[in-house]
Protein backbone atom coordinates (compact mmCIF):
# COMPACT_ATOMS: atom_id res chain seq x y z
CA UNK A 1 0.00 0.00 0.00
CA UNK A 2 1.40 3.39 -0.76
CA UNK A 3 1.34 6.32 1.75
CA UNK A 4 -0.67 8.96 0.61
CA UNK A 5 1.09 11.67 3.19
CA UNK A 6 4.43 10.99 1.35
CA UNK A 7 3.05 10.79 -2.16
CA UNK A 8 1.20 14.38 -1.20
CA UNK A 9 4.56 15.58 0.09
CA UNK A 10 6.44 14.73 -3.77
CA UNK A 11 3.49 16.07 -5.32
CA UNK A 12 3.66 19.31 -3.38
CA UNK A 13 7.48 19.62 -3.42
CA UNK A 14 7.27 19.17 -7.69
CA UNK A 15 3.90 21.74 -7.99
CA UNK A 16 5.04 24.16 -5.21
CA UNK A 17 8.70 24.22 -7.33
CA UNK A 18 10.29 23.52 -3.95
CA UNK A 19 10.51 22.30 -0.41
CA UNK A 20 9.84 25.76 1.34
CA UNK A 21 6.82 26.19 -0.11
CA UNK A 22 5.57 22.85 -0.36
CA UNK A 23 6.00 22.89 3.64
CA UNK A 24 3.95 26.01 3.72
CA UNK A 25 0.93 24.47 1.57
CA UNK A 26 0.98 21.34 3.41
CA UNK A 27 1.58 23.11 6.92
CA UNK A 28 4.07 21.18 8.16
CA UNK A 29 8.16 22.28 8.33
CA UNK A 30 10.87 21.92 5.90
CA UNK A 31 12.42 19.44 7.52
CA UNK A 32 8.69 17.31 7.55
CA UNK A 33 8.80 17.39 3.97
CA UNK A 34 12.40 16.44 3.23
CA UNK A 35 11.67 13.59 5.79
CA UNK A 36 8.71 12.55 4.03
CA UNK A 37 10.60 12.37 0.26
CA UNK A 38 13.65 10.74 1.94
CA UNK A 39 11.36 7.51 3.62
CA UNK A 40 9.38 7.59 0.38
CA UNK A 41 12.57 7.35 -1.38
CA UNK A 42 13.39 4.54 1.28
CA UNK A 43 10.34 2.45 0.10
CA UNK A 44 10.59 2.66 -3.13
CA UNK A 45 14.37 1.87 -3.51
CA UNK A 46 15.37 4.82 -5.11
CA UNK A 47 15.37 8.72 -5.61
CA UNK A 48 11.87 9.93 -6.44
CA UNK A 49 13.65 13.82 -6.68
CA UNK A 50 16.41 15.52 -8.82
CA UNK A 51 17.70 17.81 -6.16
CA UNK A 52 18.05 21.06 -8.57
CA UNK A 53 16.08 24.22 -8.66
CA UNK A 54 13.70 23.54 -9.18
CA UNK A 55 13.28 20.03 -7.91
CA UNK A 56 12.49 17.44 -10.86
CA UNK A 57 10.78 14.16 -10.75
CA UNK A 58 13.34 11.02 -11.71
CA UNK A 59 11.79 7.99 -13.79
CA UNK A 60 9.96 6.61 -10.94
CA UNK A 61 8.92 10.15 -9.17
CA UNK A 62 7.23 10.48 -12.41
CA UNK A 63 4.91 7.22 -12.42
CA UNK A 64 4.38 7.97 -8.64
CA UNK A 65 3.12 11.97 -9.68
CA UNK A 66 0.79 10.25 -12.50
CA UNK A 67 -0.61 8.32 -9.32
CA UNK A 68 -1.13 10.83 -7.19
CA UNK A 69 -2.85 13.30 -9.69
CA UNK A 70 -5.55 10.09 -10.77
CA UNK A 71 -6.00 9.35 -7.07
CA UNK A 72 -6.90 12.58 -6.19
CA UNK A 73 -9.72 12.90 -9.13
CA UNK A 74 -11.22 9.52 -8.39
CA UNK A 75 -11.62 10.25 -4.55
CA UNK A 76 -13.49 13.31 -5.76
CA UNK A 77 -15.80 11.13 -7.55
CA UNK A 78 -16.07 8.86 -4.13
CA UNK A 79 -16.40 11.69 -1.96
CA UNK A 80 -19.71 13.21 -4.33
CA UNK A 81 -21.40 9.24 -3.42
CA UNK A 82 -19.89 9.80 0.20
CA UNK A 83 -20.12 13.32 1.40
CA UNK A 84 -19.17 12.23 4.86
CA UNK A 85 -15.65 11.79 3.40
CA UNK A 86 -15.06 15.04 2.69
CA UNK A 87 -13.92 16.12 5.86
CA UNK A 88 -13.32 20.02 4.85
CA UNK A 89 -15.75 20.48 2.31
CA UNK A 90 -12.78 22.30 0.31
CA UNK A 91 -13.17 22.96 -3.57
CA UNK A 92 -11.26 20.57 -6.32
CA UNK A 93 -8.13 22.35 -7.34
CA UNK A 94 -7.22 20.72 -10.91
CA UNK A 95 -3.51 21.74 -11.88
CA UNK A 96 -3.37 22.26 -15.49
CA UNK A 97 -0.78 23.44 -18.77
CA UNK A 98 -2.04 25.53 -21.12
CA UNK A 99 -0.50 28.08 -23.31
CA UNK A 100 0.05 31.50 -23.27
CA UNK A 101 -2.39 32.37 -26.31
CA UNK A 102 -4.85 30.29 -24.69
CA UNK A 103 -5.21 31.54 -21.86
CA UNK A 104 -5.08 35.35 -23.23
CA UNK A 105 -8.47 34.66 -25.34
CA UNK A 106 -10.99 31.48 -25.43
CA UNK A 107 -9.62 29.84 -22.16
CA UNK A 108 -11.61 31.68 -19.37
CA UNK A 109 -15.29 32.48 -21.36
CA UNK A 110 -14.90 28.77 -22.35
CA UNK A 111 -14.62 27.45 -18.97
CA UNK A 112 -15.49 29.97 -16.00
CA UNK A 113 -18.97 28.52 -15.57
CA UNK A 114 -18.01 25.21 -15.63
CA UNK A 115 -15.49 25.58 -12.69
CA UNK A 116 -18.48 27.70 -10.79
CA UNK A 117 -20.80 24.83 -11.46
CA UNK A 118 -18.21 22.46 -10.18
CA UNK A 119 -16.72 24.09 -7.42
CA UNK A 120 -13.47 23.94 -9.30
CA UNK A 121 -9.97 25.74 -8.96
CA UNK A 122 -7.65 25.81 -11.48
CA UNK A 123 -3.88 25.75 -10.98
CA UNK A 124 -2.63 26.96 -14.80
CA UNK A 125 0.82 26.11 -15.61
CA UNK A 126 1.65 28.13 -18.83
CA UNK A 127 3.36 26.36 -21.24
CA UNK A 128 4.51 26.77 -25.22
CA UNK A 129 1.92 24.71 -26.90
CA UNK A 130 4.63 22.89 -28.46
CA UNK A 131 5.92 21.43 -25.47
CA UNK A 132 2.92 21.17 -22.99
CA UNK A 133 3.03 17.30 -22.63
CA UNK A 134 6.10 17.35 -20.87
CA UNK A 135 4.27 18.10 -18.29
CA UNK A 136 1.68 14.96 -18.32
CA UNK A 137 4.78 13.61 -18.88
CA UNK A 138 6.44 14.74 -15.49
CA UNK A 139 3.42 14.10 -13.47
CA UNK A 140 2.58 17.15 -12.42
CA UNK A 141 -0.09 17.90 -14.34
CA UNK A 142 -3.80 16.54 -15.27
CA UNK A 143 -4.24 17.94 -17.91
CA UNK A 144 -2.85 20.07 -20.71
CA UNK A 145 -3.86 22.18 -23.73
CA UNK A 146 -1.14 21.19 -26.60
CA UNK A 147 -0.35 21.17 -30.33
CA UNK A 148 0.39 17.56 -30.57
CA UNK A 149 -2.63 15.34 -31.32
CA UNK A 150 -0.35 11.87 -30.08
CA UNK A 151 -1.25 11.50 -26.41
CA UNK A 152 1.14 10.46 -23.77
CA UNK A 153 0.69 6.36 -22.49
CA UNK A 154 -2.75 6.29 -20.03
CA UNK A 155 -4.14 9.24 -21.30
CA UNK A 156 -6.05 10.46 -24.70
CA UNK A 157 -6.45 13.54 -26.69
CA UNK A 158 -9.54 15.56 -27.58
CA UNK A 159 -9.27 18.28 -30.87
CA UNK A 160 -10.78 21.57 -29.83
CA UNK A 161 -9.95 23.42 -32.91
CA UNK A 162 -7.01 25.68 -34.21
CA UNK A 163 -5.92 28.72 -33.28
CA UNK A 164 -5.27 31.16 -35.59
CA UNK A 165 -2.97 33.49 -36.32
CA UNK A 166 -1.99 36.11 -38.96
CA UNK A 167 1.26 37.98 -39.21
CA UNK A 168 1.16 41.63 -38.44
CA UNK A 169 2.72 45.05 -38.21
CA UNK A 170 1.87 49.02 -37.33
CA UNK A 171 1.77 50.39 -40.53
CA UNK A 172 4.53 52.65 -39.18
CA UNK A 173 6.83 49.65 -39.41
CA UNK A 174 5.53 48.40 -42.35
CA UNK A 175 6.89 51.87 -44.17
CA UNK A 176 10.22 51.82 -42.45
CA UNK A 177 11.22 48.24 -43.47
CA UNK A 178 8.71 47.51 -46.45
CA UNK A 179 8.78 50.96 -48.44
CA UNK A 180 8.45 49.02 -51.68
CA UNK A 181 6.54 46.50 -50.62
CA UNK A 182 6.32 43.01 -48.14
CA UNK A 183 8.73 40.12 -49.60
CA UNK A 184 9.86 37.12 -47.57
CA UNK A 185 13.48 37.94 -47.53
CA UNK A 186 12.34 41.43 -46.14
CA UNK A 187 10.63 39.46 -43.59
CA UNK A 188 13.58 37.79 -42.62
CA UNK A 189 16.01 40.87 -42.31
CA UNK A 190 13.15 42.75 -40.91
CA UNK A 191 13.36 42.84 -36.73
CA UNK A 192 10.46 40.26 -35.60
CA UNK A 193 9.03 39.14 -32.16
CA UNK A 194 9.22 35.05 -30.82
CA UNK A 195 7.30 34.33 -27.46
CA UNK A 196 10.33 32.64 -26.16
CA UNK A 197 12.99 29.82 -27.06
CA UNK A 198 10.14 26.99 -27.59
CA UNK A 199 8.42 29.13 -29.96
CA UNK A 200 9.00 28.03 -33.94
CA UNK A 201 5.89 29.59 -35.29
CA UNK A 202 7.48 32.46 -37.04
CA UNK A 203 10.47 30.08 -38.11
CA UNK A 204 7.62 28.04 -39.62
CA UNK A 205 6.46 30.83 -41.29
CA UNK A 206 9.33 32.01 -43.24
CA UNK A 207 10.31 28.42 -43.81
CA UNK A 208 6.56 27.95 -45.91
CA UNK A 209 7.16 31.38 -47.64
CA UNK A 210 10.81 29.94 -48.81
CA UNK A 211 13.43 31.57 -46.07
CA UNK A 212 15.04 29.19 -44.06
CA UNK A 213 17.56 29.78 -41.20
CA UNK A 214 17.84 32.80 -38.41
CA UNK A 215 16.61 35.85 -38.42
CA UNK A 216 16.48 39.03 -36.12
CA UNK A 217 14.00 38.93 -33.54
CA UNK A 218 12.98 39.90 -29.91
CA UNK A 219 11.73 37.43 -27.00
CA UNK A 220 8.58 38.83 -25.48
CA UNK A 221 7.34 35.68 -23.41
CA UNK A 222 3.91 37.22 -22.24
CA UNK A 223 0.83 37.58 -24.85
CA UNK A 224 -0.24 41.66 -24.01
CA UNK A 225 3.21 42.61 -24.16
CA UNK A 226 3.65 40.72 -27.44
CA UNK A 227 0.67 42.72 -28.73
CA UNK A 228 1.76 46.41 -27.05
CA UNK A 229 5.56 45.61 -29.07
CA UNK A 230 3.86 44.98 -32.10
CA UNK A 231 1.74 47.88 -31.86
CA UNK A 232 4.61 50.41 -30.89
CA UNK A 233 6.47 49.07 -34.46
CA UNK A 234 9.17 47.16 -32.41
CA UNK A 235 8.68 44.44 -34.68
CA UNK A 236 6.61 41.93 -36.92
CA UNK A 237 4.39 38.67 -35.52
CA UNK A 238 2.63 36.06 -35.75
CA UNK A 239 -0.70 37.21 -33.18
CA UNK A 240 -4.00 35.48 -32.66
CA UNK A 241 -6.75 36.81 -34.63
CA UNK A 242 -8.72 36.53 -31.57
CA UNK A 243 -6.88 39.18 -29.34
CA UNK A 244 -6.74 41.96 -31.99
CA UNK A 245 -10.00 42.16 -33.73
CA UNK A 246 -10.04 46.37 -32.36
CA UNK A 247 -6.52 46.43 -33.68
CA UNK A 248 -7.39 44.69 -36.90
CA UNK A 249 -10.62 46.89 -37.37
CA UNK A 250 -9.20 50.05 -36.38
CA UNK A 251 -5.79 49.63 -38.62
CA UNK A 252 -3.37 49.88 -35.74
CA UNK A 253 -2.07 46.33 -36.76
CA UNK A 254 -2.13 45.88 -40.64
CA UNK A 255 -1.44 42.10 -42.13
CA UNK A 256 1.59 41.64 -44.31
CA UNK A 257 0.83 39.10 -46.08
CA UNK A 258 -3.31 39.27 -47.00
CA UNK A 259 -4.87 35.74 -46.84
CA UNK A 260 -1.93 33.85 -45.42
CA UNK A 261 -2.73 32.73 -41.69
CA UNK A 262 -1.48 29.98 -39.89
CA UNK A 263 -4.19 27.52 -38.05
CA UNK A 264 -2.18 26.09 -34.58
CA UNK A 265 -4.41 23.18 -34.09
CA UNK A 266 -5.09 22.56 -30.16
CA UNK A 267 -5.71 19.48 -28.72
CA UNK A 268 -6.66 18.30 -25.24
CA UNK A 269 -4.86 16.07 -23.39
CA UNK A 270 -6.06 14.31 -20.16
CA UNK A 271 -5.67 11.37 -18.06
CA UNK A 272 -7.32 7.98 -19.01
CA UNK A 273 -8.52 7.25 -15.67
CA UNK A 274 -8.64 10.73 -14.46
CA UNK A 275 -12.59 10.41 -13.02
CA UNK A 276 -15.53 12.13 -13.65
CA UNK A 277 -14.51 15.67 -13.31
CA UNK A 278 -11.72 15.59 -16.08
CA UNK A 279 -14.27 13.68 -18.68
CA UNK A 280 -16.93 16.44 -17.84
CA UNK A 281 -14.83 19.13 -18.40
CA UNK A 282 -13.31 17.23 -21.61
CA UNK A 283 -17.18 17.35 -22.81
CA UNK A 284 -17.47 20.92 -21.74
CA UNK A 285 -14.34 21.99 -23.76
CA UNK A 286 -15.02 19.79 -26.95
CA UNK A 287 -18.87 21.72 -27.21
CA UNK A 288 -17.38 25.16 -26.17
CA UNK A 289 -14.00 25.64 -27.51
CA UNK A 290 -15.60 25.84 -31.43
CA UNK A 291 -17.16 29.09 -30.28
CA UNK A 292 -13.70 30.69 -30.19
CA UNK A 293 -10.80 28.47 -32.55
CA UNK A 294 -11.57 27.83 -36.22
CA UNK A 295 -12.17 23.66 -37.37
CA UNK A 296 -8.76 22.36 -38.35
CA UNK A 297 -8.69 22.39 -42.07
CA UNK A 298 -10.79 25.89 -42.47
CA UNK A 299 -10.10 28.20 -45.52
Amino acid sequence: MFDYKLLSALAAVIEQAGFERAAQVLSLSQSAVSQRIKLLEARVGQPVLVRATPPRPTEIGRRLLNHVQQVRLLERDLQSQVPALDEEGMPERLRIAINADSLATWWAPAVGDFCAEHHLLLDLVVEDQDVGLKRMRAGDVAACICGSERPVAGARSQVLGAMRYRALASPEFIARHFPAGVTPVGLARAPALVFGPDDFLQHRYLAALGVEGGFEHHLCPSSEGFIRMTEVGMGWGLVPQLQVQDQLQRDALVELVPDKPVDVPLYWHHWRNGGQLLTKLTEHLAQRAGQWLVPLGAD
